[in-house]
């Protein structure tokens, strides 16, 4: 993103209250995460596992800071499961459609200009979009800004899947745009059902639910993003239903679910608990 932009960043700067490195309880799982303490994130690493047979499938996540926070867990859970991965998420922007506003002007250009580099630096064969909060603008706004990713990314001969993202906050930034941000999943769901299997939507709210204050939804303090319990928890639905659309199976969760990712920096500023 371009650091000039005056949009509002939704990942949270103040420094971490908690040592990285405790137990995050996975309860959708019953399992525990024990967090190694390595800073820094894996999820932008490129590659497939190297203990794993590879399966040919290159996914690339897109989406604002809530994929982002969403990114360590799937891509260890990926490439488990012998997935390339590239998690090119923006903190505080990451859309797609241009709403006719400055900001979303401003996010979406460069949104389109990274996704065109990474299709080709990284050739995706899997285009896996979240909507982001940002995803504001009428619905033919939105329409055109998803069709046009499914013809970008099927130009390229990728599949793209489209999930929407977990049920948050609507706090002071977001209540204006709170009517479209309930349109855009519908809309892409549209899209992808007019895509002729080009594209797919991925219902999350199997994982979320639809009330961000529901233990089921499992957001950090902010009410936004997740923490790593509620990565883990994702990561294993997404890499289960994508692997039955791309014909892989699913690495066990307890293959990953208990690496370095978990002492990914971003959840200190988000202040998970320890």
């Amino acid at each position: 993103m371009n650091s000039k932009r005056k949009s509002r960043s939704r990942t949270p700067r103040r420094p971490a209250r908690h040592a990285l490195g405790a137990v995050a309880a996975v309860a959708a799982l019953g399992l525990a995460l024990v967090g190694c303490g390595d800073k820094g994130s894996g999820a932008r690493d490129e590659g497939k596992s190297k203990t794993t047979t590879a399966t040919g499938t290159k996914v690339l996540w897109l989406g604002d800071s809530i994929a982002g926070a969403e990114a360590p867990a799937l891509g260890a859970a990926l490439k488990a499961s012998g997935v390339e991965f590239k998690d090119s998420s923006s903190d505080g922007g990451g859309t797609v459609v241009d709403s006719g506003e400055k900001i979303t002007q401003m996010i979406s250009g460069d949104s389109w200009k990274r996704l065109a580099k990474d299709i080709e630096s990284f050739r995706p064969t899997v285009v896996a979009y979240q909507i982001t909060t940002y995803d504001w603008g009428s619905r033919d706004q939105q329409r055109a800004a998803y069709e046009k990713v499914v013809d970008t990314a099927k130009d390229a001969g990728a599949d793209v899947v489209f999930v929407p993202s977990p049920p948050i906050k609507i706090d002071g930034f977001y209540k204006q745009h709170e009517a479209q941000m309930r349109t855009a999943p519908k809309v892409a769901a549209e899209v992808a059902g007019k895509s002729g299997g080009a594209a797919t939507f991925l219902d999350a709210s199997k994982v979320w639910g639809t009330d961000a204050t529901a233990k089921q939804a499992l957001r950090a303090p902010d009410g936004i993003h997740n923490c790593q319990q509620g990565a883990a928890a994702f990561a294993k639905w997404f890499s289960g239903e994508l692997g039955k659309q791309q014909s892989f199976t699913p690495a066990p969760v307890d293959s990953w679910a208990q690496k370095s990712w978990t002492g990914d920096e971003r959840y200190g500023k988000l202040r998970c608990a320890a």
